[in-house]
């Protein structure tokens, strides 16, 4: 079954497009100190190497604001500042070059602050992304609608939505994220109903890794399943390369988008007597950079391995001492078992065309679903 994707206007975010049925693209949020360069430029390389496609840094300060000139010098994907509070800042991080602006007009403080921002977001000509959270809801709609509800924040979203295309701005980006995710994809859902502005999906304060994952998968994953979602961020706990890595699975999952291999193994039974789980992991943790859009079978029964995973590109399988490679469920070559792992990333290679492939994991195109 193919997804039907609502189509929605398409800004820029840097050379990044967004909506107009562009390639949904895969972003985090670093989790250093701006203002330290040096350390955040090594974190952004790092996700550039996992596949990220538009990076989010925390502007607390005029300091991190004034450092985001220095560390576009140094990083290859577009940056966007994310505000809160202070106008001022969105002023000056536009002055210092990011590609994008990340604010809750609600928190800056009144029409003519928010104009402010407005203008110099035209004046360099960037994007705003409206980011309406459950816990930063309007005193007034928090009033009308005696709490937090999914009604209160998409009347926020079409509140601040209004008031920047009443300035004549249409550059905008929207997202509307709570901590759980029923009530986020139900915002998600009746805002895209009312708009056709691009939408940056996620949930918000997902939690540490398990419950990250799982919140993040059950909700972006039902929202891209229905076709609705532009951008998305896995929101973890966690080292922001992960994010990116779930971003992928989700993506890859609902056959959007294809970055990197597709792992397939079996959960190991009785019939297993190899170390699949060491080896899986030994897999893994070579190709875990590597952008190759190949779908690989680990499997720890030589027997049933192959035809289990006939849908493979490629495949190996081992038991009482001996191995075998397999492709598209033909059997290619037997082999010792302590040699599984190697055979396999060598096939790799050469599949891949050149030895150093793996070393090479940037995504190279922006513009074509994988």
């Amino acid at each position: 079954m193919k997804i039907k994707r609502k189509k929605t206007r398409q800004i820029m975010v840097g050379k990044v497009k967004v909506g107009g049925m562009a390639p949904v693209a895969v972003q985090s949020m670093t989790n250093t100190f701006t203002q330290d360069v040096t350390a955040t430029v090594l974190q952004i390389k790092r996700l550039e190497k996992a596949g990220c496609e538009i990076v989010r840094v925390a502007v607390p300060d005029k300091e991190a604001a004034e450092a985001i000139s220095a560390i576009k010098d140094k990083i290859s994907i577009p940056l966007i500042a994310d505000i809160h509070f202070d106008y001022r800042l969105a002023i000056a991080s536009a002055m210092a070059g990011a590609d994008g602006l990340r604010l809750n007009p609600g928190n800056i403080g009144g029409a003519k602050k928010i104009k402010a921002v407005v203008d110099c977001a035209k004046d360099f000509n960037i994007p705003i992304r409206i980011g309406v959270n459950s816990g930063s809801i309007e005193k007034d709609i928090l009033k009308k609608y005696k709490g937090v509800t999914v009604e209160g924040m998409v009347e926020s979203a079409v509140r601040n939505i209004e008031l920047l295309t009443s300035y004549g701005f249409y550059d905008i980006k929207l997202s509307i994220k709570a901590s759980d995710v029923l009530r986020s994809v139900e915002a998600y859902r009746l805002l895209s109903s009312k708009t056709d502005f691009p939408l940056h999906v996620g949930i918000t304060e997902a939690g540490p890794l398990y419950p990250g994952i799982v919140k993040s998968s059950l909700g972006i994953g039902m929202l891209l399943a229905e076709g609705i979602g532009d951008t998305i961020r896995v929101s973890l706990t966690r080292d922001p390369v992960e994010e990116v890595r779930v971003g992928y699975e989700i993506l890859k999952a609902l056959d959007i988008r294809r970055h990197g291999p597709d792992i397939i193994s079996c959960p190991t039974c009785g019939r297993c007597n190899i170390d699949l789980f060491n080896i899986v992991e030994q897999v893994e943790s070579a190709l875990v950079s590597n952008p190759m859009p190949v779908k690989i079978a680990i499997m720890g029964c030589i027997v049933n391995g192959p035809g289990e995973a006939r849908e493979a590109d490629i495949g190996i399988a081992g038991a009482d001492g001996a191995g075998i490679l397999f492709k598209k469920g033909k059997v290619i070559k037997k082999f010792p078992q302590e040699k599984l792992v190697d055979v396999l990333l060598k096939e790799l290679e050469q599949m891949a065309g050149k030895t150093n492939y793996f070393h090479h994991a940037a995504h190279r195109d922006h513009g074509e679903n994988r």
